[in-house]
């Protein structure tokens, strides 16, 4: 609809305005010429920014319709600066400006007619389809309604006998198509260096981020735009002692929770422990290797081997629980834990904490299988069929 209408009213323009002798509708012409370019330039690259992520463009080409308007913005700055060169120069010759014909007054309200119609409909389709880039070449159809109208103004003044304001629009729409199109480009270039989202956008990707179950706090929330879109990185608070699993089926719930704003392109969400912005991270505590080697060696003075050991790396220090697989009774396990020193082993690891869990297979009284929480100290708790050896 755009390209049919500029090319009918830029043909207009040009070929009335030299007939008529009015700069102002040649100059208003010629700006209709940038808006068929950039109408062009807006098919192709909506076109292009479809496509979908490859090996060059992993996060997809959304970016090409903010290249796009940078174009624009940029053939807008030459084009009015040009306008307002011709302007200035025939005022500096006020003697040779012709009078300006009746038709001249003819195009230029109808191109004020109807680039505003185009104006409005652009705009309710840009906002359906929800394109910035289209909305920019709407409001880009407003400023040419608003030019037209200067134009209109200026050869009615020269009609009246005031030639000088036929010029003086011309200057005045070339200033308003050079602003128009640095507000633009200067738009595209923020987008381009990794502008966020504003303040109300990112308030509402922390509280999806907050309302998923199992997430107690987000922190090193970042977003930026990728065309009309917008990439969010964050981090989540969980639990630090439950399973990698259940940290990852968190985050993954949290993740698709903000895919349901449809500002969100794509979101990466790491799982925190704590609060890394607040806590010092753990450093210089032994690896896995090294705390499974020491539990083995360990445990070996008892003549058993670990079924699992679970580490948790925290800020306030190293927790190792250690499981013992299911033994033949509530005595043997008491006897072949005092053969292991743990108190050593614990502090040959540097740990904080140390616990010592054992496998139960023994059906409990509703008939499921339980397993043991912890302990070393001798004494025995029963809960629904579990045993339950305390140790420090």
């Amino acid at each position: 609809m755009s390209i049919a209408l500029n090319a009918v009213l830029m043909t207009l323009q040009i070929f009335i305005g030299v007939f008529a002798h009015s700069q102002a509708l040649v100059a208003d012409g010629i700006h209709s010429l940038a808006d068929l370019i950039s109408d062009f330039v807006v098919l192709i690259a909506n076109r292009h920014s479809g496509a979908k992520p490859d090996a060059d463009h992993n996060y997809g080409h959304s970016r090409y319709e903010t290249v796009a308007s940078l174009f624009l913005g940029g053939l807008l700055i030459a084009v009015g600066v040009g306008m307002l060169w011709r302007a200035g120069t025939r005022l500096a010759d006020l003697e040779s400006i012709p009078a300006v014909h009746m038709s001249a007054l003819v195009v230029a309200v109808l191109v004020l007619i109807s680039k505003e119609s185009l104006f409005r409909y652009m705009l309710r389709e840009a906002q359906r389809v929800r394109s910035a880039m289209l909305i920019a070449n709407a409001w880009h159809a407003r400023s040419d309604a608003a030019s037209s109208l200067v134009v209109a103004i200026g050869i009615i003044g020269s009609l009246a006998g005031v030639r000088l304001l036929d010029p003086i629009a011309a200057a005045i729409v070339g200033f308003m198509v050079a602003r128009m199109g640095w507000m633009f480009g200067w738009d595209a270039l923020q987008d381009l260096s990794d502008r966020a989202l504003d303040q109300s956008a990112t308030a509402d990707m922390r509280a999806l981020l907050l309302s998923t179950p199992g997430v107690r706090d987000v922190h090193e929330m970042r977003t930026r735009k990728m065309g009309d879109f917008a990439l969010v990185d964050a981090h989540i608070l969980v639990d630090p002692l439950i399973s990698v699993s259940e940290g990852h089926y968190i985050a993954e719930s949290a993740r698709l929770r903000v895919l349901t704003d449809n500002r969100v392109l794509d979101a990466l969400i790491h799982v925190d422990p704590e609060n890394d912005a607040l806590a010092r991270p753990p450093v210089d505590l032994p690896t896995r290797e090294r705390v499974v080697a020491e539990v083995d060696a360990a445990l070996a003075a008892a003549g058993v081997k670990a079924a699992a050991v679970n580490i948790h790396y925290l800020s306030t220090g190293l927790d190792v629980e250690v499981v013992l697989p299911a033994l033949v009774s509530d005595a043997d396990v008491g006897r072949r834990l005092a053969r292991v020193d743990l108190g050593a082993l614990k502090r040959r690891l540097g740990a904080r904490k140390l616990d010592v869990l054992q496998e139960l297979n023994a059906p409990s009284a509703d008939g499921s299988d339980s397993a043991a929480v912890a302990g070393s100290g001798g004494s025995i708790a029963r809960a629904k069929g579990a045993e339950r050896h305390s140790t420090t």
